[in-house]
């Protein structure tokens, strides 16, 4: 089993940002910046609680999603230190995007069935609620929980190695067997950061848009400013997070990865 450390990934995932810097930004400003203000830009309000009908949004929010898988991917083949251009990295993750897509509604999409399921008998009037059903979540949660340190690989494995969705989930699994506290503990802090990060910069986006342009209803310069005040901010946390998941994936031993860190290209 390989050795793990999380400061020597962090020192690297520095590393790899201050030299290639400006490739990471190109590929985020193109990859997650633009496509999510355009999918928060035209979602409709709706109730809270609640997502809105679905409509003309909803392709654009798709897209937005599979463009955001390709960054992610063409970020790891980057930090890995395969020596690509952004150009290639960006077509490398568009052809490794359908296994990757592939694997993770493989092991995700299960769980999401059955939380659907047993959230119908917990939401709803107090005396038709389940107990039951809301033990069963909370255990269904744990679960994936487990299951979703486990698979933190698989983006890795997808951008690295020529392999199938069967596959991925493999060497995911095996990447991270002995590694699920530590690798738990960076997943948790990541999570922490980027929800609180987020949190503080939507606070400052809306006052902002309030005092300058009287508000942040959609399709309005107020949504716009907001939406890519939080996007640049996502942007910024997905590409450390997968720049960290690619230099924990060549500590793991990952197959065919590079064992320095990468310089710069253009």
């Amino acid at each position: 089993m390989a050795e793990l450390s999380i400061s020597r990934a962090w020192d690297e995932t520095r590393t790899v940002i201050a030299r290639d810097g400006s490739l990471l930004t190109t590929i985020a400003l193109a990859l997650f910046v633009l496509p999510g203000v355009v999918s928060d830009v035209a979602a409709p309000e709706a109730p809270a609680g609640q997502l809105p009908k679905f409509g003309y949004w909803t392709v654009l929010t798709i897209i937005a999603l599979l463009i955001t898988l390709v960054g992610q991917l063409a970020v790891i083949r980057l930090a890995i230190g395969s020596g690509l251009t952004v150009g290639e990295a960006i077509r490398h993750g568009a052809r490794r995007t359908p296994a990757y897509l592939a694997a993770t509604l493989m092991w995700l999409l299960p769980f999401l069935v059955v939380a659907m399921l047993i959230t119908g008998k917990v939401v709803g009037p107090a005396k038709a609620a389940s107990p039951a059903a809301a033990l069963g979540l909370i255990l269904l949660c744990g679960v994936l929980l487990f299951f979703a340190i486990r698979m933190l690989m698989t983006s890795p494995v997808a951008s690295a190695e020529p392999v199938g969705p069967v596959e991925i989930l493999r060497r995911s699994w095996q990447l991270t067997r002995g590694h699920w506290l530590r690798l738990f503990g960076f997943f948790v802090a990541v999570i922490i950061a980027a929800v609180v990060t987020i949190i503080a910069v939507s606070a400052v986006g809306g006052i902002l848009a309030q005092l300058i342009f009287g508000g942040v209803a959609p399709l309005t310069v107020g949504a716009l400013l907001v939406a890519l005040l939080i996007q640049v901010v996502s942007a910024l946390v997905s590409v450390i997070l997968m720049v960290m998941l690619a230099r924990i994936y060549v500590q793991l031993g990952g197959e065919g990865a590079a064992v320095k860190v990468p310089t710069s290209g253009t």
